[in-house]
């Protein structure tokens, strides 16, 4: 051992930075909390699935926003255009059309108009009338109350020609992100999507988020699709934000035939496999089996079949009420390690009723077998490099004698002639 340390002092050897052992003794203060991490550890077993309940994609809702029923009251702002039609019940009253009798009907319309500064527009012998904040009926209403006296029996349409705040703007991973003018119909949220061409991503990875009022509400676009209340109602200046956000899991230990990293002991040793991969879930849900799978699977003839984990964060009430002792976690979130024995054909069917979560970390154990070879492998090379030494040490003491057996030393192939 004091060989090799210092071996690793040696300014021609490569390395690519400071060992662990110099960063920690070069510190002038050292930071050092002796105490861990306390983890829940449970083993998989059709019980434990039951009781805890391990449900499949995590459903995110709209709370606040779903609570709102039927389509919003769209009003009339200072930037709309307002046009009106006048209609008489018979000829020969207030408004005479310059068509006169060449047309069916005694109406008259009113060319399009911008509110002025007091939210107002102008309606020939009615005067100013009130228009910012109210809607086309309750427009309607006043007209007609104020030509009743003049008019024959007036009937008035209020129409609303562009809308440049009563609209919702549909951005992010949307094939044509785009402004929508709101209708007095309303319009519902997976309409608005629609017509900005649909979604980019698959629905498992998209999430919706609403700015409504300076709020922000998300939800899975899975969630809308599969709940009618979800779909809510849009209401004008409303901003809809569609984001890809796949979710992923981690894969360490011995997993990944095609993703590991293969390792050489060095010169006469065997070979150690080393992976760690992080990633995405492909579809809307998947199991340990799935993850599994995904990343490779465990390593042939280095994994412990056994010795499948699973790590993440449980909801401190879900572990209490499958019975488990949580008096020492007062955190909300516990962690936690699910084990499952793959060498068992059980094993197989409790993994692929597990589902994934986000941010999961799947760890396959090394075999005992594995640490085993390391080090004989380490060995078998400590060995060859002494004897090589030794062999280059008798040829150099030939030449110096004047020996005709002179030992030539082949570095390249590593042995002695």
């Amino acid at each position: 051992m004091p060989f090799l340390q210092g071996c690793a002092t040696v300014p021609f050897i490569p390395k690519d930075g400071p060992t662990g052992l110099e960063v920690q003794t070069r510190a002038d203060v050292t930071l050092q909390d002796p105490g861990r991490l306390s983890y829940v550890f449970v083993k998989l077993s059709p019980l434990v699935l039951s009781s805890l309940q391990t449900e499949a994609q995590p459903t995110a809702l709209f709370s606040r926003l779903a609570q709102v029923r039927g389509a919003t009251d769209v009003r009339i702002t200072a930037s709309d255009v307002v046009s009106l039609a006048i209609f008489e019940a018979q000829a020969g009253g207030l408004f005479i059309p310059s068509e006169g009798g060449t047309r069916a009907g005694n109406f008259v319309q009113i060319p399009p108009q911008e509110l002025d500064p007091e939210g107002s527009i102008s309606v020939p012998f009615a005067g100013t009338v009130r228009a910012i904040g109210r809607s086309p009926r309750e427009i309607e209403a006043d007209v007609v109350a104020k030509l009743k006296n003049r008019a024959i029996d007036p009937q008035v349409v209020v129409t609303v020609g562009e809308r440049a705040e009563n609209s919702v703007s549909v951005l992010g991973d949307v094939r044509s992100p785009t402004n929508i003018p709101m209708r007095p119909g309303g319009l519902r949220l997976l309409a608005a999507i629609a017509r900005a061409g649909g979604s980019i991503p698959p629905a498992y990875s998209a999430v919706v988020t609403i700015q409504r009022r300076g709020k922000n509400e998300q939800a899975l676009l899975t969630s809308v699709l599969r709940d009618p209340r979800q779909n809510i109602q849009l209401a004008p200046q409303d901003v809809v934000y569609v984001a890809s956000e796949p979710r992923v899991f981690m894969a360490f230990g011995a997993v990944g035939g095609g993703g590991s990293v293969q390792i050489s002991s060095g010169a006469g040793g065997g070979t150690s496999f080393s992976s760690g991969r992080r990633f995405a879930m492909d579809r809307e849900n998947m199991t340990v089996a799935e993850g599994l799978a995904a990343a490779g699977g465990p390593t042939s003839g280095n994994a412990d079949a056994r010795s499948v984990f699973l790590f993440r964060y449980m909801p401190r009430a879900r572990l209490a009420k499958a019975g488990v002792d949580v008096s020492n976690f007062p955190a909300a979130q516990v962690p936690t390690v699910f084990s499952v024995d793959l060498s068992q054909s059980e094993g197989y069917f409790l993994a692929n009723h597990m589902y994934m979560k986000h941010n999961d970390i799947i760890y396959v154990s090394e075999a005992p077998a594995v640490d085993l070879a390391k080090f004989l492998s380490i060995i078998t090379n400590i060995t060859v490099a002494g004897t090589q030494a030794t062999t280059f040490g008798l040829g150099i003491q030939a030449l110096e004698a004047g020996s005709g057996n002179v030992a030539i030393v082949s570095s390249a192939a590593g042995v002695a002639r």
